[in-house]
């Protein structure tokens, strides 16, 4: 399959400033996050070059950098092909982040005070609005947020960090399934927010783990269907 075709408006602006081959990696990286470009799909030099507005060598050089970290896969002879996560692949990186995210919530209980829980409301409300407006790619992006700001409320940094690193594979994964979970993922994130608030640090570590444990089996699940 080649690139020809991608969605309208998902090609990304190159953000300035900084080394053009920097830019051209994030790029891609976003398009591959978001599955703009599919896993397994065929990435020409020239189409995705066209694309970006930008010559071969820079796409060439985040190809490779995106080989080096798992996203895509060079075969000799054949060319560049998102990669394809097996499910065991899925499943180590979802277990991990299930350690992370419950550790969050906990901390998050202990620590967050009243703007941080609003802001959690605030972005619960925009995630509502997107799940009834059925716009996904919207609803993916806020979910990643939610997150991003439990692990900002936790106050640790090497736990963000680490969190950080899996960030973007997260996403990757939850994309297929965020219709499926839909609203259900979002009842469970005012319940996670109602535990932080009530500074009830057990029941936030419960109920973020079966909240991203509800995510693994999804994604397994539609693996089979």
């Amino acid at each position: 399959m080649s690139t020809t075709g991608l969605p309208q408006g998902a090609v990304p602006k190159l953000e300035r400033p900084g080394p053009l081959r920097d830019r051209v990696y994030e790029a891609l990286l976003e398009l591959i996050t978001t599955r703009a470009l599919q896993p397994g799909q065929h990435l020409v030099e020239s189409e995705l070059a066209g694309h970006l507005g930008v010559s071969r060598q820079p796409v060439r050089e985040a190809l490779q950098r995106l080989n080096t970290e798992g996203w895509v896969d060079l075969r000799p002879a054949q060319g560049a092909f998102v990669h394809e996560p097996t499910e065991e692949e899925a499943d180590q990186l979802l277990t991990v982040r299930t350690l992370l995210e419950a550790e969050a919530a906990r901390l998050a209980a202990a620590n967050a005070g009243s703007a941080g829980v609003a802001a959690l409301r605030d972005i619960l409300a925009e995630g509502l609005a997107a799940v009834a407006a059925d716009d996904v790619d919207a609803a993916v992006v806020l979910n990643a947020r939610f997150h991003a700001t439990v692990m900002r409320l936790a106050g640790n940094a090497v736990l963000a960090e680490l969190a950080a690193q899996v960030d973007r594979r997260v996403r990757w994964y939850y994309t297929p399934v965020a219709r499926q979970r839909g609203q259900q993922s979002w009842i469970e994130h005012r319940d996670l927010i109602a535990a932080i608030e009530a500074r009830d640090e057990a029941l936030a570590t419960r109920l973020m783990r079966e909240h991203t444990e509800h995510t693994r089996r999804s994604y397994h699940a539609r693996a089979k269907s």
